[in-house]
């Protein structure tokens, strides 16, 4: 199949070219998120370890699509090469899947729930062996191949959308809260400092 696979790839390079820009323009809202945690009121701890369950992951998600778009746009003459580097890299995110489920546990203070082990850990685990399977399918059935790829893309797009939201929204959340337990403690303090004034007032 030498010199065969360009017209197979270059039916995809607006597929491509779409979800990478909107892989890589929905990264900068992760940016948005690691400014939402300064303002919490929380362990340091606590912080980096959530940050490195969830946060981060995300961000991997974003950047494994981008990755694919670029790495599937080359002009690639054999699909043997592909192949080989897509199963790499999709080996190198099972790894580095099984290092976050080993984050999720370690998160102090925090009991993940079934919701979060679905979408920042099992289905981007299925959509990783997914494509170890395309990478062998690549080379017998390259129109197959192709179209799981696609469909590994959408859900790394689709989960990683869902899971920016989920943390924007919580890290919201708490950090009103955060700002709003502060507020009271220092109304409280000036109420104190203000008592503390009366009662060294002199009697007449």
């Amino acid at each position: 199949m030498q010199g065969s696979e360009l017209p197979f790839l270059s039916n995809w390079q607006n597929f491509y070219m779409l979800i990478g820009t909107a892989s890589a323009t929905l990264t900068g809202l992760m940016f948005v998120v690691t400014a939402l945690i300064a303002g919490i009121d929380t362990h340091v701890s606590t912080l980096n370890a959530a940050v490195s369950a969830f946060n981060t992951p995300t961000v991997v998600h974003f950047s494994a699509v981008l990755m694919l778009a670029g790495i599937l746009s080359a002009p690639w003459q054999t699909f043997s090469s592909l192949s080989l580097l897509l199963g790499l890299l999709a080996l190198g995110m099972v790894i580095y899947s099984l290092i976050v489920l080993r984050r999720m546990w370690r998160v102090p203070n925090y009991q993940s729930t079934l919701e979060d082990w679905l979408w920042y850990m099992a289905f981007p685990l299925l959509a990783h062996v997914l494509l170890i399977v395309a990478a062998f399918v690549l080379l017998k059935n390259p129109s197959l191949a192709l179209y799981m790829v696609g469909s590994v893309m959408m859900l790394l797009l689709l989960v990683g959308i869902r899971n920016a939201w989920d943390m924007v929204t919580f890290l919201a959340v708490e950090r009103s809260h955060s700002e709003n337990k502060n507020r009271n403690s220092d109304v409280a303090l000036q109420e104190v400092g203000k008592t503390g004034r009366k009662k060294n007032k002199p009697s007449k």
